[in-house]
């Protein structure tokens, strides 16, 4: 089920730059022209369409979702704690665009780590309170009482219910992007990202640190939080997003404290089945004093997201 959602994600990015590929380029045929024309003068296209299509394979395919971003955590040996989710009861707090379009994020990525663990009343109830706020954003049929029954029947299909709640996080990113509230679609995913990357270290082993995949899976985010910067930079015009991108300017200077640095790569080739192996080592700075100044960051941020 996981490849069919990067697969899914990629054909909404490619299908995206095709479409507008072939509207551009076919835009000068007439009705008997036996073969369309796809030669694109890269003049020609409009600088906001451009900017648009890079927008939209940013948000489809290189922001990991709530989905993906569980997936890292559990494929990294963590265990389930359904402390660490933002309470179902909570919902009634948000009435601002602004914490309704956060809270969706984060109850997705809720949503989806008690999916991946099999909890499956949890993931229900869980998949309510994402409704509630998708229906405060006024997103039409993102999450209908037909998605809600579906989950239900299938309580015992994990692959079905991941596709369900794939299905509906790309729905409501999807009917955001469309209806020309991409700040808010933005917002959304900064809190499915905020909410992950505070289970990650939440759940991170002290006592096994060094060599810890799930510390390696934290790490890694810094390359995503540069594209929640990116994709924030594009809304500044919204209030919303600027306290949002400020809180994103404290994460970066922690995370700017983090170096990695990569060996040359060696080959060595086994004679007996003459296969060449690459290799090459990893380093990192990456101390425990360092992960808990990030881990309160996160945290601090993601309470006052909740609150």
């Amino acid at each position: 089920m996981a490849n069919n959602f990067y697969r899914f994600k990629f054909s909404m990015a490619f299908m995206l730059i095709i479409i507008s590929t072939l509207v551009i380029g076919c835009k000068s045929g007439g009705k008997g022209d036996k073969e369309p024309v796809f030669d694109v003068d890269m003049e020609e296209i409009d600088e906001a369409l451009f900017d648009n299509i890079n927008q939209a394979k940013q948000i489809f395919y290189s922001m990991p979702s709530p989905l993906e971003t569980a997936m890292l955590v559990k494929s990294a040996g963590a265990p389930y704690n359904e402390d660490l989710l933002n309470s179902t009861e909570n919902t009634g707090n948000y009435t601002t665009q602004r914490s309704m379009a956060l809270n969706l994020g984060i109850y997705t990525c809720d949503l989806s780590f008690a999916s991946l663990y099999d909890q499956t009343q949890t993931s229900i109830s869980y998949m309510a309170a994402a409704k509630k706020m998708a229906d405060g954003l006024g997103i039409l049929d993102a999450i209908s009482e037909e998605t809600l029954e579906r989950l239900e029947e299938n309580v015992n299909n994990r692959e079905m219910i991941m596709d369900i709640v794939s299905e509906t996080f790309m729905n409501s990113s999807s009917y955001l992007q469309e209806n020309n509230r991409q700040a808010l679609s933005s917002i959304v995913l900064v809190g499915g990202w905020v909410e992950g990357l505070y289970l990650a270290t939440k759940l991170v082993d002290k006592d096994s640190f060094e060599g810890n995949k799930l510390v390696t899976r934290i790490i890694d985010q810094k390359l995503s939080l540069n594209i929640v910067m990116k994709m924030l930079e594009g809304q500044k015009s919204d209030p919303a997003v600027v306290d949002i991108l400020n809180d994103m300017n404290q994460l970066k200077a922690i995370y700017e404290k983090i170096s990695v640095t990569t060996s040359a790569i060696t080959t060595s080739k086994d004679e007996e089945t003459q296969v060449t192996t690459l290799k090459s080592e990893t380093k990192n700075n990456f101390t425990p004093e360092l992960f808990a100044e990030l881990s309160a960051k996160v945290e601090s941020l993601r309470e006052s997201y909740i609150l």
